[in-house]
């Protein structure tokens, strides 16, 4: 048996049909189901990566639920690659089909706070007893214990607590939110993915799944890793300022040009810094010594001063063919239509919906973009639910007495 056969649930689940995407372009998780429970940023994040490369993912959302931020939900690219069906779990009908679907599926994914899914008797512990090869996922922003699992938050606060937040902006204002990539993306969704993963591949040896607890403070805690470890190591100075990767450095920074647009300077190694230097037409005799900070606020000046005189575009010109690890800060339009990025097929969709493509990329089993981001009742969501056994009569019944939306 392959890998990708041990750790799919059936040999039905194997064969699992994936609308309209051809066989050889299904990704590396084609036949593992997963059910998600709906929720916000890491929660569909994951698991629109995990259907982007395959995976069978049903999207339950709530009867009657709207979106938080608003907007088109048929433009939310999180939504993307999987069907959604609105099961009201107020009616034992739809707790009886959510239950059915957790007995059939490989992982249940889940980001409410704790103790939520427990009220509704959807907890781990009556699910994994009904499927014991259930890897039950949970995402929560302080985890599942703690005196903060209670508590609301989002990316800025848990990221304020692992010490990363303090570290990032210039010394003499607040630290800028970076986004919600850190915590919320990248400690939450990406390590709930690897964490998922990586059950699924314990699951192939023991036959048994298991709870996750992912949460995104445990997550951006992990992000700050090298940190921790460059302070132990006398590299790392205390607090904001001073330091390699905090934009002290003159050559890791980024500079306003002629235009009031930026160029974003990554020259860390001493072959990137000298090219940088000379690309700027600095004479290197005056730059050695590169990597002690007290030259940095003065040189980072200097460099400025020349950097303003021209525009963004003349200065990107101008380091083309120099190994300088200097690139131009692009607004998210530009970033659609560089040619870099073109050629590299970074985005995909049509021309009024272009999105960020899947990754990593996959020789054989490629991920892809398998549907358009879909609602409840869309996207073939009722055939789904017949690919999972359960019965177009009972579908039917389901949907008679309200328990169901599914077109």
């Amino acid at each position: 048996m392959d890998s990708k056969a041990a750790i799919s649930r059936t040999e039905h689940d194997e064969g699992a049909a994936f609308d309209s995407v051809p066989h050889q372009a299904r990704g590396p998780l084609s036949g593992i189901r997963i059910l998600e429970f709906s929720g916000l940023g890491p929660t569909p994040f994951a698991c629109m990566a995990l259907a982007d490369m395959g995976a069978d993912v049903l999207r339950v959302d709530r009867v009657g639920a709207r979106s938080a931020a608003g907007g088109d939900e048929h433009y939310n690219y999180l939504n993307r690659s999987r069907p959604a069906l609105a099961i009201n779990l107020k009616l034992p009908e739809g707790l009886a089909l959510a239950r059915d679907l957790a007995a059939r599926a490989d992982v249940l994914v889940e980001g409410f706070r704790p103790g939520a899914m427990e009220r509704l008797g959807l907890g781990p512990d009556p699910l994994c007893s009904l499927n014991a090869r259930l890897i039950y996922a949970r995402m929560t922003g302080w985890g599942q214990t703690g005196p903060l699992a209670q508590k609301a938050g989002h990316d800025i606060n848990y990221l304020s607590l692992t010490g990363g937040l303090e570290l990032i902006g210039p010394v003499d204002q607040p630290p800028p939110p970076p986004l919600n990539f850190a915590a919320n993306f990248g400690g939450g969704g990406m390590v709930l993915v690897a964490g998922i993963l990586a059950a699924l591949v314990e699951r192939a040896t023991s036959g048994r799944g298991q709870v996750i607890d992912a949460a995104m403070i445990d997550g951006a805690s992990l992000l700050m890793t090298q940190v921790f470890a460059w302070t132990r190591m006398g590299i790392w100075r205390p607090g904001r300022g001073g330091n390699l990767l905090d934009g002290s450095a003159y050559f890791y920074r980024c500079y306003e040009t002629a235009d009031r647009r930026y160029i974003a300077v990554g020259a860390l190694e001493p072959q990137f810094h000298d090219q940088f230097i000379a690309g700027l037409g600095l004479d290197l005799a005056d730059f050695g010594d590169h990597l002690s900070p007290h030259h940095w606020p003065a040189r980072a000046e200097r460099v400025a001063t020349i950097i303003r005189q021209r525009s963004r575009d003349a200065w990107i010109a101008a380091f083309e063919g120099i190994d300088a690890c200097v690139t131009p800060v692009l607004s998210p339009e530009e970033a659609l239509h560089y040619p870099a990025n073109v050629a590299r097929g970074l985005h995909v969709g049509a021309a009024d919906a272009r999105q960020p493509a899947p990754a990593p990329r996959f020789e054989r089993t490629p991920a892809a973009v398998r549907s358009e981001p879909a609602q409840a009742g869309e996207a073939g969501a009722a055939l789904r639910l017949a690919e999972w056994g359960i019965a177009q009569d009972e579908i039917a019944a389901l949907r008679g007495c309200g328990a169901l939306v599914a077109g």
